[in-house]
């Protein structure tokens, strides 16, 4: 199987190191989101492209930009992908679920929070799911690792997990086929329970803004790793 992935921010380039897979960078390979005709050859010859390009300045009022890298792209990118006969795999965010009920899954109505980069992601999933016959959108979160700030959160509750754990169980979907929408995180803990695994750090409040649950139900996806244990 040919992976092919886009994007080389954290996740991105852990994912490619993890896996020496094909990496195309904005940067490095003068990608741009909205000259995708002028660039969409070099993706020929994939199985998988992995879609990890997106605007993550989460309270931006930057629409326009917001819109244009975490929607318009990947409607491109969905198209280009059925007409090569590609699978289309695509990293989301927890954050759909902002407003949604607690412990979400893949079957819960998303409500995205009031921010442009919520509702980008989340027209981002729908349109792939309308429109691209073989796709795999995987909802998630990550934080650097190790832990990089002295205070952490103890009032937000999260399945996020370190950059590593995250782009390993990424791979583990994409290396054994999986298709459809996937919740993937790990066990529901706080911020500051997971910054505290790497570092000392001092327990505070979030800001007002920030969503203070943003659970999902990962059984769907502690299925699939279970069934692989018994193949």
């Amino acid at each position: 199987m040919k992976v092919l992935v886009l994007g080389d921010g954290r996740l991105g380039q852990e994912i490619v190191n993890q896996t020496g897979w094909d990496l195309l960078s904005r940067k490095k390979d003068n990608i741009d989101v909205l000259t995708f005709d002028d660039w969409c050859w070099k993706m020929n010859g994939y199985d998988v492209i992995l879609n990890c390009i997106a605007n993550t300045n989460t309270y931006s009022e930057d629409y326009k930009s917001i819109l244009d890298t975490n929607y318009k792209f990947v409607t491109y990118l969905t198209t280009f992908c059925d007409e090569m006969g590609i699978k289309l795999a695509h990293i989301s965010t927890d954050y759909v679920y902002v407003n949604s009920v607690e412990n979400a899954s893949e079957t819960s109505v998303p409500v995205p929070d009031r921010s442009w980069y919520s509702l980008s992601k989340l027209l981002a999933d729908e349109h792939i799911v309308l429109f691209c016959r073989d796709y795999l959108i995987c909802r998630l979160s990550h934080k650097p690792y190790p832990f990089p700030y002295d205070e952490a959160w103890g009032d937000v509750l999260t399945n996020a997990d370190y950059t590593p754990v995250i782009s390993e169980l990424v791979i583990k979907l994409i290396e054994n086929g999986a298709s459809g929408l996937y919740n993937v995180g790990t066990p529901t803990k706080t911020i500051y329970e997971l910054a505290s695994r790497t570092k000392d750090v001092t327990e505070t409040i979030s800001p007002p803004h920030i969503p203070k649950n943003v659970t999902m139900d990962i059984s769907k996806f502690e299925n699939f790793l279970l069934s692989l244990t018994h193949d």
